[in-house]
């Protein structure tokens, strides 16, 4: 069974700077993605990389998240600069051995316990 933790979460002010990670206890499948759920809102994605290393973003980041693969460590990162408060959320690694679309329904074979990002203003 897979398992993915999340860490790096925290509390940041407008403009500030996290990064998260995700290390998976074993092969992660095709693809691996960043996903968030805000109170009260949806869960949306917010950005996915492949076996490859191609990337995909959501239109929200708008150049301000950057995510990573370590293969050799198993592991995912997100780098996000310029925080807003509307980034406030739950953030939660997910993996698929097949893909990882950033909308609709698709489940995700794998998901973290997530790691809470909160940005005051």
């Amino acid at each position: 069974q897979e398992r993915l933790v999340e860490s790096g979460g925290g509390s940041v002010e407008s403009g500030g700077s996290l990064r998260l990670s995700c290390a998976a206890s074993a092969g992660s499948g095709n693809c691996m993605a960043w996903y968030r759920q805000a109170p009260g809102k949806e869960r949306e994605g917010v950005a996915a990389i492949d076996s490859t290393g191609r990337t995909s973003y959501a239109g929200f980041v708008q150049g301000r998240f950057t995510i990573s693969q370590d293969n050799a460590k198993n592991s995912i990162y997100l780098q996000m600069h310029n925080l807003k408060p509307e980034d406030t959320a739950l953030y939660y690694c997910v993996a698929d051995m097949n893909f990882c679309p950033l909308t609709g329904t698709h489940q995700f074979d794998y998901w973290g316990q997530g790691t809470q990002v909160t940005v005051s203003s």
